[in-house]
């Protein structure tokens, strides 16, 4: 069952609920209010019959009888039975008497008045005080109201298809109401099938007002903008990626057709493996790139465990400066905490050891003394790391792409690089919740600061 039938269905039974719980509530509602009606014309039939019997001395039953029926007020199928203080009837209408047991009458000399029903007979018994002192009479009257349970009948029968009838109109409205509901979902539907990825420029529109439709058009829009952004990004990846790829591979290839071209001397071979060698390290350090790059796509943060920052640092001075005797890092304190866990965070000892290693090559790479700078703070439960260096700058027109993959700046073309480094460093940064800024001057240097949160 679809959401258009269930709520049509769910609407009409909703409906069709309250008004039959209102039908039979008016229903009851005027039988109570025609049985009050009736008995109490019935009582008033009673004592007229009983003042009448004790007011006139010497008149007959048949002469009762006779005024009752010129005044129209004798009750459809109507017997009144009197019952005196000695449980004597002393009047009786005709018809045959409702059976009372002595016990019934004591109840009603009491001060009980009773109404009962027995099959289409209403009955009401009261007391009369016929003289002070002595025992009340009794009058037992019982008539059938059948105007009124006619009446009540047809009531029932109106209000019976009354019901009927609003439920085929309510249903009908329902499903109209459903369907007017669900008018926006179907365009969005229709619209998300239009959406391939030849078109995810294309954004959903929604003609309501700012309803829960909207946004839910609202959202599903912002989560396009991030897969076309994702969608485009990793287009410009391979791209740049199968470039990275390509050169050294091609340069490989030329180096060995050469070199297969003809004989050659021992020296010849020699000096072809070494180029050879060189470009395969080329191509060792892009996919390694590429790996460490893919690892901070995948969820890493279940191995999240506490560690020093400063430890951190340490390692990955000593791995720079072994691999590269020529550069030079300093490690400094801004100041050293009291306590020992402000230099603690959560996060990847190994990814952030990577965004270290790879500032701290970056700056020595790019100053001509092959130097930098390393301070470490903690200020407001944040971790800063500076890494200074003296190198050419960065133009102001270069920092928005800085961290694009691939992304070279022109002014350092003819240094080795493949634009990897920093497009890596900002996505770990990003992985523990933190941030990187950049200072520079053209000729004067550059600083990377790397803000992380203790958790």
């Amino acid at each position: 069952m679809n959401i258009k039938a269930r709520l049509t269905l769910l609407f009409t039974l909703l409906v069709a609920s309250i008004m039959i719980i209102t039908r039979i509530g008016i229903y009851i509602q005027y039988d109570q209010y025609r049985e009050e009606q009736f008995y109490s014309y019935l009582k008033d039939r009673a004592t007229t019959i009983v003042q009448l019997i004790e007011g006139i001395e010497g008149i007959s039953d048949s002469d009762i009888k006779r005024i009752e029926e010129k005044v129209s007020t004798v009750l459809m199928g109507e017997e009144i039975t009197v019952y005196d203080s000695n449980d004597s009837v002393i009047y009786d209408s005709g018809k045959v008497p409702f059976p009372v047991t002595e016990q019934v009458l004591a109840q009603v000399r009491g001060g009980s008045e009773i109404h009962l029903r027995e099959d289409s007979k209403e009955v009401v018994m009261i007391r009369h005080i016929h003289e002070p002192g002595q025992k009340p009479w009794v009058v037992v009257a019982y008539a059938s109201d059948i105007i009124g349970l006619n009446k009540l009948n047809r009531l029932r029968d109106i209000l019976a298809y009354g019901w009927l009838i609003s439920l085929v109109v309510v249903g009908g409205a329902g499903w109209l109401f459903a369907k007017d509901a669900l008018k926006p979902v179907s365009e969005i539907i229709k619209q998300v099938n239009n959406i391939s990825a030849g078109n995810l420029y294309d954004r959903l529109r929604v003609g309501r007002e700012k309803d829960e439709l909207n946004q839910l058009a609202a959202t599903f829009n912002l989560m396009l903008n991030r897969i076309e952004l994702a969608f485009t990004s990793q287009k410009s990846f391979v791209s740049h990626a199968s470039h990275e790829l390509r050169t050294p591979l091609s340069v490989i290839m030329g180096e060995v057709e050469v070199t297969l071209m003809k004989k050659r001397t021992g020296e010849a071979y020699e000096e072809t493996l070494k180029r050879v060698l060189e470009e395969v390290r080329n191509l060792n350090s892009v996919v390694n790139g590429l790996l460490e790059m893919a690892r901070t796509e995948s969820n890493v943060s279940t191995s999240f465990r506490k560690i020093r920052v400063d430890e951190v640092l340490w390692q990955a001075q000593t791995q720079v400066m072994q691999k590269n005797a020529e550069y030079k890092v300093e490690i400094q304190y801004d100041e050293i905490p009291e306590n020992e866990e402000d230099l603690q965070l959560e996060g990847d000892e190994t990814l952030l050891r990577t965004a270290f290693t790879n500032l701290m090559e970056n700056a020595c790479k790019y100053s001509e003394n092959r130097k930098v700078e390393v301070l470490l703070e903690v200020k407001e439960k944040t971790i800063r790391v500076h890494f200074k260096d003296q190198g050419v700058g960065i133009s102001e027109e270069h920092l928005p792409q800085l961290f694009d993959t691939f992304y070279r700046v022109s002014s350092v073309q003819n240094t080795h690089g493949f634009g990897i480094g920093l497009a890596l460093v900002k996505r770990i940064v990003d992985m523990h919740q933190g941030q990187i800024h950049v200072n520079s001057s053209l000729g004067v240097g550059s600083t990377f600061i790397v803000s992380l949160p203790q958790f």
